[in-house]
């Protein structure tokens, strides 16, 4: 029997269990390979929302969830080993902040992008422009919720301040702004043709949809 008889001979829950790992196995991979966590400052410029992206655009809300806890697992992971500055000294701050900071924002993140996926895809067939949309949600929200709760909650730390004196920041936003700047531009550029053509490809190619 050939490989795409045996794919396609699976069940739908089958299937879906074993793409899923898969992502995650990416995501694993990625992360261990340094490819995804490349460091600009005190900021990662990170690419790993692009398998985040194409596990909630495929599978919906609660796949995008699982993807983006084990995007949040890496980064905490980062914060407790010390591979990253920034959130290696929050934990050292106040570690509940910073799980929630780590791990929080990013499975809501990906929670969020299959959500926005499910309310633009509609009925039948799927446009490609739609698979786009949704992918360059993933490193926005991530940036968005990740910024964000900065902001909210732990911008008066020492480092952030002086973060943002050094950004000549005068306010929490122009603060996200200076700090995030063109590698922000960079990661949703890369994951929206990136994860939008791979759950394209595989939604049709795969998922027959």
């Amino acid at each position: 029997m050939s490989a795409g008889k045996k794919w396609s001979g699976l069940s739908d829950r089958t299937r879906k269990l074993t793409l899923t790992a898969m992502l995650v196995a990416v995501e694993l991979m990625m992360w261990l390979a340094g490819l995804g966590q490349v460091p600009v400052g005190a900021l990662n410029m990170s690419f790993l929302t692009v398998p985040v992206a194409v596990g909630a655009i495929l599978f919906g809300p609660s796949m995008g969830a699982v993807l983006g806890l084990s995007f949040g697992l890496t980064s905490l992971f980062d914060a407790i080993s010390g591979r990253s500055a920034m959130t290696s000294f929050f934990f050292s701050y106040n570690p509940f902040h910073t799980i929630l900071l780590c791990v929080g924002t990013r499975t809501l993140m990906g929670w969020c992008t299959g959500l926005i996926f499910r309310a633009v895809r509609g009925e039948g067939r799927v446009s490609a422009w739609k698979y786009y949309v949704a992918a360059i949600c993933a490193p926005l929200l991530n940036t968005l919720f990740f910024m964000g709760y900065i902001c909210l909650f732990l911008y008066q730390t020492e480092m952030v301040q002086n973060l943002a004196a050094n950004k000549g920041a005068a306010n929490p936003f122009m603060f996200v702004v200076l700090l995030v700047g063109v590698q922000g531009l960079i990661e949703a550029a890369v994951c929206c043709f990136i994860g939008g053509a791979v759950s394209q490809g595989v939604s049709r190619a795969v998922l027959k949809n």
